[in-house]
């Protein structure tokens, strides 16, 4: 019985996939300027947030699958802490580009950590039915190094 649903269930889940595709900007360049400032903003309101330790505030910022896998916001804070310091305690922080990456519109940021070391924060973003955007995701790249 399991083996005959399951179908089924793959496609459901690709449907619900190919609408939400369908629901938001597929490539960065189709973006909107109210887009690209709403997704802005809303990663400059977690960073803001982790700069005055407010869990919920920063956890309000994820996407639902984020806060599906952290389920709190104390989980997910102790996760940025441990394994994300430039985002949580940045001593600068600069928006680049948006562009898309792995079919998901994604928010550069050039981020300069507490120990005064460069890299660049990957921002995926999820829009949400209701348009609004939400974080999905932050991985951290060391810049390249220039050789001679």
């Amino acid at each position: 019985m399991f083996a005959t649903r399951l179908p089924a269930t793959f496609s459901l889940l690709a449907l619900v996939g190919l609408v939400l595709s369908l629901a938001a900007p597929a490539f960065a360049q189709d973006l909107s300027a109210a887009d690209r400032s709403a997704i802005r903003d809303v990663i400059q309101g977690q960073v803001d947030a982790f700069r005055r330790d407010d869990g919920e505030g920063a956890f309000g910022y994820a996407s639902p699958s984020i806060r599906g896998m952290f389920g709190t916001s104390t989980v997910f804070m102790d996760m940025v802490r441990q394994g994300y310091q430039p985002v949580y305690r940045p001593r600068q922080f600069d928006f680049r580009e948006i562009v898309t990456l792995h079919g998901q519109i994604t928010q550069k940021v050039h981020v300069v950590g507490p120990d005064g070391r460069p890299v660049t924060a990957f921002y995926p973003m999820m829009q949400l039915p209701d348009g609004t955007w939400r974080i999905n995701g932050c991985y951290l790249q060391a810049p390249e190094e220039h050789q001679a």
